[in-house]
């Protein structure tokens, strides 16, 4: 008996964490959690729907908070609603427009490139420091400049 009591309050932590998670106060950054998430004019699901996003990890800026729903801002700068439970606190980021940007070996401007990233491309970020992060982009990792790429405000530490 005491196993199944058990498992199941440790099934209700597990689900209330995606929620509670993103409990926090705006603006924040979050990502999408979801192979398919829909952005909505309005904080429920009797809203039309305005963007489906089929992007795993697209980071985004929580603006609003509304019970169970998220104002949110991509990439782009569009802004609308979703269900808290489609968004995850994992950080990540998305790298600007323009030229490939350079992945180092460390975070320095005179460190070796290991790689390079083209606009458009999200990755997992697990640590920022001094204008430098630590991004995993698929199987590969290395440090990308702050400025580079969106999912991290200027001058930001993230652990």
């Amino acid at each position: 008996m005491f196993g199944r009591g058990a498992l199941a309050a440790l099934m209700v932590v597990a689900a209330a964490a995606p929620a509670a998670a993103q409990d926090k106060k705006p603006p924040y950054w979050a990502s999408i959690a979801s192979g398919e998430a829909m952005m909505r004019t309005g904080p429920a699901r009797n809203y039309p729907g305005t963007w489906l996003y089929q992007r795993r990890d697209l980071p985004v800026r929580v603006l609003k908070l509304y019970p169970n729903w998220r104002l949110i801002e991509d990439p782009d700068g569009t802004r609308g609603w979703m269900l808290v439970t489609l968004l995850s606190d994992r950080r990540t980021a998305i790298v600007k427009p323009g030229e490939p940007q350079p992945i180092r070996i460390e975070p320095s401007d005179n460190a070796k490139v290991r790689y390079f990233a083209e606009h458009g491309v999200v990755g997992r970020i697990d640590h920022c420091a001094s204008g430098w992060c630590h991004i995993e982009i698929g199987k590969r990792e290395g440090y990308i400049a702050t400025s580079a790429i969106w999912g991290v405000n200027a001058g930001e530490v993230v652990d």
